[in-house]
């Protein structure tokens, strides 16, 4: 996120300032704040679930944003690239703890 704040938006134009800069940082900042939305709400049987899914929907939405900077605005494609494979990470990671997650719930007594 905090890669994104520094190194991405303030590239933008100013023409995107209510567009792609607007959606770019809402989209980066949502998603450590849904996972902690959700670890509060983590004894609800559906609750820590629907933030992580949550979460793995800005990861993709910061992802396309991302995309879509560099193609429109040529930005340099080593420090979008390498956000976008972090973003990924994060996504599959999310998956993952939801999966386990999951399961854990159902062996608990």
């Amino acid at each position: 996120m905090l890669d994104v704040f520094k190194l991405i938006i303030p590239r933008l134009p100013d023409s995107e300032k209510y567009d792609l800069k607007d959606q770019l940082s809402r989209s980066c900042k949502a998603i450590p704040r849904l996972i902690a939305e959700g670890y509060a709400k983590r004894h609800q049987k559906m609750g820590f679930q629907k933030y992580l899914d949550d979460a793995m929907a800005e990861c993709n939405e910061t992802i396309v944003s991302l995309e879509q900077a560099r193609d429109l605005y040529k930005l340099d494609s080593t420090v979008t690239d390498i956000l976008i494979i972090e973003y990924d990470k994060s996504v599959r990671q999310l998956y993952n703890l939801a999966k386990a997650w999951t399961t854990f719930k159902r062996q608990s007594p």
